[in-house]
C-alpha cells in the first residue's frame, strides 16, 4: 500500500480537506502536519478497555496521539473504538467512561473546544428499523446508550453511525428492491411510506438514518446530529454476491455523494446535511472473508481507480473524475526496448498527438526514451479519461500524483494549461469496525458542523512498502 507521504499527496491532489485515521498512526500524523487538512484520530478497539478503566491511561493516550501533534496537525475529532456494542460487548461497560476520560484530557489541555469526541455504532443496534418512526435501539443497551447520548448532548458532539444499505439489501431476501438500495429513482407507488408519519422514503440510506433519529427520540434525545462514519458498496463479489459489481458500486457511491451534496437531508430532517464517509479508499486484496470484503475500495494499491464516479450535475464541488491531477508516467527502471515499443504504440495505434516530442517542440527535451514515453503515456491516459487499465503499457508505466510538466512542456491534465486546478472529487480514507491501523479521509464543504458537507472514504490497514 502507499506510504503516508504518498497518501497525503493523493489527498492534496484530490483537494481533500478532512481525513480520518482509524488509529493515530504517528507517521500519518507527521505526514499530515502543516497541510491544513482537518484530522480525526481513533482509539483502536483493543485499547479501549485500558483507557476506559484509567483516567491516567486516557490522558497518556491524548498526550501521545493528540497533544504531541497539534497545532501542526489539525486534529478536530476523536473516534473512540468502532461498533463496540456489537463487536466487543465486554468493553461496553467502560465505553462512556473512555469517552469521558478522553474528553477530560482535552479539557485539561484547553482543546475541548476544537476536538469532538464520539464513538461509531453499527446500524444493527437499531431494532424494527422500518417504519423509521417505530424504530428503537436494542433495549439491552440502554445502560450504555442513555449515558452515551447524554455525553454527546452535553459536549455538543455527534452520533456516529455506520450505514450499509448493501447488507440490508442482501439480508432482505428480495424484500428490499435493488433500486431502493442504490438511490435510483422510484415511481411514487414504489416509494416506502411510513404509515405513522406519512413520510416517503426513496432510499435505504435515509430510512436507516431516520430510524436512528427516531431511536434517539424514543430515549428523549432530539438535538444530536448524525454523522455517517461508514457507507459504501463492493465492486466485486463471489457467486453468492451477484450484486457486488462495478456498476452497482459506482451507482451507489455516485448517488450517495450527490445526495449528500444537494443538502436534501432526510425526510424527518430535510435540509440537515448527513455528513458521510465512503468505505473505502483502497481495495484490500489480502483481507480474509468473501470476495466482496476485498473490494470496497475506490482505488487499488497502485492508486489506480477501480471505476470513475459518475457525478454529472453534482455542482461546483465535484467533477466527473475522481482522479483529477493524477498522471501516467514511465517507470525509470523499465527496459528501454519495452519503453520504446510502448512509445511507438502510443504515438501510432494509440493515436496520441506526439508532435510535442519533435525536435524544436516544447517537450523534445530531455531527449530520452523515458521522458518521451512519459509524455506519450500520460497523453493516452488523459485521452482515455484515466480509465482502468490505460496506464500500464505492459508494466512499464505507473500512476503518480506529481505533475510531470516541466518548463514550457505542459502535460495533458496539468493545471498549467489554464493556470488553475479543475474542481475535483475529494476522497477520504476511513475506518472499519473490525480492522485496526486504518486511515479515513472525507470531503468538507465550508461551514460549521451543522452546515458542513463531508464525503469520506475509509482507508483500511496499511503496510508501508
Amino acid at each position: 500500500m502507499p506510504s503516508p507521504i504518498q497518501v497525503v499527496a493523493l489527498l492534496k491532489a484530490q483537494n481533500i480537506r478532512h481525513v480520518r485515521l482509524y488509529d493515530a498512526d504517528r507517521a500519518m500524523l507527521h505526514a499530515l502536519a502543516n497541510t491544513g487538512i482537518r484530522v480525526t484520530v481513533s482509539v483502536p478497539n483493543e485499547q479501549l478497555l485500558g483507557i476506559g478503566q484509567s483516567n491516567a491511561t486516557a490522558a497518556n493516550w491524548v498526550a501521545r496521539n493528540v497533544i504531541a501533534h497539534v497545532p501542526a496537525t489539525n486534529i478536530t475529532a476523536i473516534a473512540v473504538g468502532s461498533e463496540i456494542l456489537t463487536t466487543l460487548p465486554n468493553a461496553a461497560p467502560v465505553l462512556v467512561s473512555a469517552l469521558k476520560f478522553i474528553h477530560s484530557a482535552l479539557v485539561a489541555s484547553n482543546l475541548d473546544g476544537q476536538i469532538k469526541v464520539s464513538t461509531p455504532q453499527s446500524s444493527s443496534i437499531i431494532l424494527d428499523s422500518f417504519p423509521p418512526s417505530q424504530a428503537f435501539f436494542n433495549r439491552s443497551w440502554d445502560p450504555v446508550m442513555v449515558p452515551l447520548l447524554k455525553f454527546l448532548q452535553s459536549t455538543r458532539s455527534y452520533f456516529m453511525l455506520n450505514v450499509y444499505p448493501y447488507y440490508d439489501y442482501m439480508q432482505s431476501n428480495g424484500v428490499i428492491p435493488l433500486d431502493y438500495a442504490l438511490f435510483r429513482p422510484l415511481p411514487p407507488n414504489k416509494e416506502a411510506v411510513d404509515a405513522n408519519t406519512l413520510l416517503h422514503y426513496t432510499n435505504v440510506f435515509d430510512a436507516i438514518v431516520d430510524a436512528a433519529y427516531f431511536s434517539m427520540s424514543y430515549l428523549n434525545f432530539t438535538n444530536i446530529p448524525i454523522f455517517v462514519t461508514e457507507s459504501g458498496w463492493p465492486s466485486k463479489g463471489d457467486s453468492s454476491e451477484p450484486d457486488a459489481t462495478l456498476d452497482n458500486a459506482n451507482t451507489y457511491n455516485s448517488n450517495l455523494i450527490r445526495h449528500v451534496l444537494n443538502n436534501s437531508g432526510t425526510p424527518k430532517h430535510p435540509g440537515i446535511v448527513v455528513s458521510t464517509y465512503i468505505y473505502e479508499l483502497y481495495n484490500e486484496d489480502s483481507r480474509p472473508g468473501p470476495v466482496s470484503e476485498k473490494n470496497w475500495g475506490l482505488f487499488d494499491a497502485n492508486s489506480m481507480p477501480i471505476y470513475t464516479l459518475h457525478l454529472t450535475g453534482a455542482g461546483t464541488l465535484l467533477s466527473n473524475d475522481t482522479t483529477n491531477q493524477t498522471f501516467c508516467v514511465a517507470k525509470e527502471s523499465a527496459d528501454p526496448k519495452m519503453l520504446q515499443a510502448a512509445l511507438d504504440w502510443a504515438c501510432g495505434p494509440g493515436k496520441v498527438d506526439c508532435t510535442f516530442l519533435l525536435q524544436g517542440q516544447p517537450c523534445y527535451e530531455p531527449n530520452n526514451v523515458v521522458a518521451h514515453s512519459t509524455y506519450a503515456f500520460n497523453a493516452y491516459f488523459q485521452k482515455m479519461a484515466k480509465s482502468p487499465g490505460t496506464c500500464d503499457f505492459k508494466g512499464v508505466a505507473t500512476i503518480t500524483t506529481s505533475d510531470p510538466s516541466h518548463g514550457s512542456c505542459i502535460f495533458p491534465g496539468s493545471s498549467g494549461r489554464n493556470g488553475s486546478f479543475p474542481n475535483t472529487t475529494s476522497l477520504a480514507p476511513s475506518s472499519n469496525s473490525s480492522t485496526s491501523g486504518c486511515h479515513s479521509v472525507y470531503f468538507y464543504g465550508a461551514g460549521s458542523f451543522t452546515t458542513s458537507v463531508i464525503i469520506g472514504v475509509l482507508l483500511m490497514s496499511m503496510v508501508y512498502l
